[in-house]
């Protein structure tokens, strides 16, 4: 039964207990269903148990009561803070207890995945698949500044801003030793920026593009024909293995030749890897000196 279902007066008549049979005359007494009983009487036999401290309602407390639960006024209390409920918004919980408004929106609020505390409403909050930070607590897993709502790099459960992740991750170029954070190429297994690999005398740009390696350094075609490449003694055009017709070169002395170029001044015969006589600087092959 819930409250108000008896009366609690001082009998004025002969009424005897219900249950002890004690006289009840000039004694406070309880009347319910019909049915009189002694205070005591009473807590023992018919009064609620209050659901958060398991003991009985007396007939001297205030009592509340809510979907068939009862409490006395000073138990009613939330459950988290410890607040008052009385004439106050509650929600009840797991375990029949009771929450005020603002510790049940907290219990519901997503969980901050930096701080651990809830995020509520109005909080300014990131998320990322599916997880949740305040935007302070949002931070480089390297440097611990604040993310926030700027660019960020995964890895894993890191984080990283864009500046940490260059150097802790980003390849860094084979010639001026900064990360490359997009694009680039590749020579000899070693990471350049397109910028930096250029021709060392024109300074074009080689990506895509043919060129030479001479040591340390890279030549675009025409500069290594210009620049570099020697000349032929007998076409006086560049020697440029793998860009011209041939890639044999013949040496002697102090000049060179295509080995197409080296042949008999008199009788154009191709002298490459064959005999050949020198008369007065000019090639000549074995026969043809014995005729001059």
């Amino acid at each position: 039964a819930g409250p108000g279902s008896y009366t609690v007066g001082t009998m004025s008549e002969r009424f005897d207990c219900h249950y002890c049979r004690d006289p009840l005359q000039g004694k406070k007494y309880v009347q319910k269903e019909g049915r009189h009983c002694c205070v005591k009487c009473f807590e023992k036999f018919c009064a609620n148990t209050c659901i958060e401290c398991k003991k009985p309602i007396g007939a001297d407390s205030k009592e509340l009561h809510f979907k068939n639960r009862y409490w006395h006024d000073n138990c009613f209390r939330c459950f988290k803070c410890y607040t008052s409920l009385v004439n106050e918004p509650f929600m009840l919980r797991e375990n029949n207890k009771v929450w005020c408004s603002n510790c049940t929106a907290a219990e519901d609020a997503p969980r901050c995945k930096g701080c651990f505390k809830p995020i509520i409403a109005g909080d300014q909050n990131v998320e990322y698949k599916k997880m949740v930070w305040h935007k302070d607590c949002f931070t480089c897993s390297q440097c611990k500044q604040v993310i926030g709502s700027g660019s960020f790099f995964p890895k894993g459960d890191e984080f990283y801003c864009v500046s940490c992740h260059e150097h802790k991750f980003a390849k860094t170029c084979a010639k001026c030793k900064n990360p490359i954070t997009s694009g680039g190429l590749t020579y000899q297994e070693q990471p350049w920026h397109s910028e930096c690999f250029i021709c060392s005398n024109c300074k074009k740009q080689l990506g895509g593009k043919r060129f030479t390696a001479v040591e340390d350094q890279f030549y675009c075609v025409e500069c290594y024909k210009e620049c570099v490449a020697k000349k032929c003694a007998g076409c006086k055009n560049p020697i440029t293995a793998g860009f011209g017709r041939g890639t044999s070169v013949v040496n002697y002395e102090d000049e060179s030749w295509h080995d197409y170029c080296f042949k008999c001044t008199k009788c154009a015969r191709g002298l490459a890897n064959k005999r050949f006589v020198c008369h007065n600087g000019k090639i000549y092959c074995a026969e043809c000196p014995k005729r001059l």
